[in-house]
């Protein structure tokens, strides 16, 4: 016999005990994405438009490669969970399971490419 209240039982948790958990990550990600987007937009948008040789000189300064990278990050790691939860809501059975899989992996390797881009071309 438990001596807990019904409400201590499941403060901070929902059926799946992780509900809080994703809530917050989806929060924290979505404040970085904040202040990241303003920094990325200032660092990269004056590339739009330049010859090629001005963008990888662009690209392979510091800052804007780490706030580049970042923003990938961030991204699609906000982009998972999003997804995540639309598929959560809308998908029923083992296709809910298949499409969150299959949407982990599409998140990561387009994030993964995108780092690897990067890298290459601020090496």
């Amino acid at each position: 016999m438990a001596f807990l209240t019904d409400r201590k039982r499941v403060d901070g948790l929902g059926s799946a005990k992780e509900g809080t958990h994703h809530f917050w990550s989806m929060t924290v990600t979505a404040v970085a994405l904040l202040i990241l987007t303003p920094m990325f937009l200032f660092s990269v948008g004056p590339l739009l438009g330049e010859p090629h040789a001005e963008v990888v000189a662009g690209l392979s300064r510091p800052f804007t490669a780490i706030v580049t990278a970042l923003m990938l990050i961030v991204g699609f790691h906000h982009f998972r969970l999003g997804v995540q939860t639309l598929i959560e809501d809308y998908v029923r059975g083992l296709a809910r399971k298949i499409w969150i899989i299959v949407m982990i992996i599409v998140s990561y390797g387009l994030a993964a490419t995108g780092l690897v881009a990067l890298a290459q071309i601020a090496l």
